[in-house]
């Protein structure tokens, strides 16, 4: 197609879930009740963190890291879904169609990038236990952190940049919830190979590779735990690691089914299933599967509560 019968979009139209007015308003109530509780239990886990020196631990350091960016990455896109409840037609900018895209690219990548350090966290803390304090200095958790944000940053821009550059020729409409890379990818007009080469290779880089990281780092952790002759011992090595198991395994799977396959037949349905639960659903669980399940964040809250109550008298 010739350069000047190229076109782009000033603005978007996003279909949504729904275009009834019903089904809007109970999906507002529902998609408000989850933003508020992911703020809410994100932000106890770094308030407890950050007022209990007892978690000022590598494991906790990167719990930390996670919780900031689950409140990021559902506050780039649950505001705006709220007020698209609220509307009649659903309408967001290129320029706030690219940031918005630029931001869950980068804390997505991120957030997956977090949990392999995290993996790695666990490995020492279980096959190398007496040289865990050496091994998870300060020095090195900072790296792995400052290594995952930068990481995640220039893939987003790179994957923001090939997405957002391609022209619609007038298609406008977005069958999505929110500005996601496969959706705009399907509204273009020129030749978009460039584009599935930067999907595949961004994939491999913030998932596959941290996808097998982190399955190396267990296979030598349920080595390690079976050797422990104790059942007790067993037990409480494997305490340790449940909880982050339990956050990959729901962080990795429909993830990689999508975004490995930029020739699949996914349809745009799928699409929206995938973006609502990572936009909404993980950051959600993630403060309750890391507190219900570990006695050291439990017994942090406690203490929290009763030097307030203390204070109060």
């Amino acid at each position: 197609m010739r350069r000047d019968n190229l076109t782009w979009e000033s603005e978007f139209v996003l279909l949504g879930l729904s275009s009834d007015r019903q089904t809007q308003a109970g999906l507002f109530v529902l998609f408000a009740a989850a933003y508020l509780l992911t703020l809410l239990g994100n932000g106890l886990i770094i308030l407890l963190i950050g007022q209990d020196v007892r978690l000022h631990l590598p494991m906790y350091f990167f719990l930390c890291n996670l919780s900031v960016v689950d409140i990021c990455y559902i506050s780039s896109g649950v505001p705006q879904m709220l007020v698209h409840f609220l509307l009649e037609k659903k309408t967001i900018s290129f320029t706030r169609c690219g940031t918005q895209l630029f931001f869950s690219l980068a804390l997505g990548g991120t957030e997956f990038l977090l949990l392999a350090a995290m993996a790695y966290d666990r490995y020492v803390a279980v096959c190398d236990p007496l040289r865990y304090v050496a091994v998870m200095s300060p020095r090195c958790c900072t790296g792995l952190a400052a290594v995952s944000w930068l990481v995640g940053l220039v893939n987003s821009t790179v994957e923001t940049v090939v997405t957002m550059r391609l022209p619609t020729c007038g298609h406008h409409v977005l069958n999505h919830v929110a500005c996601e890379t496969l959706a705009l990818v399907r509204l273009a007009c020129v030749d978009i190979t460039l584009n599935q080469v930067v999907i595949l290779a961004s994939s491999v880089v913030v998932l596959l590779v941290p996808c097998c990281l982190v399955s190396l780092s267990y296979t030598y952790i349920v080595a390690a735990i079976l050797r422990i002759r104790s059942t007790a011992g067993r037990r409480k090595a494997f305490g340790t690691c449940a909880s982050h198991l339990t956050v990959v395994s729901m962080s990795y799977g429909m993830a990689l089914v999508t975004y490995m396959q930029p020739h699949s037949t996914a349809s745009a349905e799928q699409d929206k299933v995938v973006t609502l639960f990572y936009a909404v659903m993980t950051p959600m669980l993630n403060p309750l599967i890391y507190s219900l399940r570990n006695n050291e964040m439990k017994a942090a809250l406690s203490r929290v509560l009763m030097r307030s109550s203390e204070s109060k008298l």
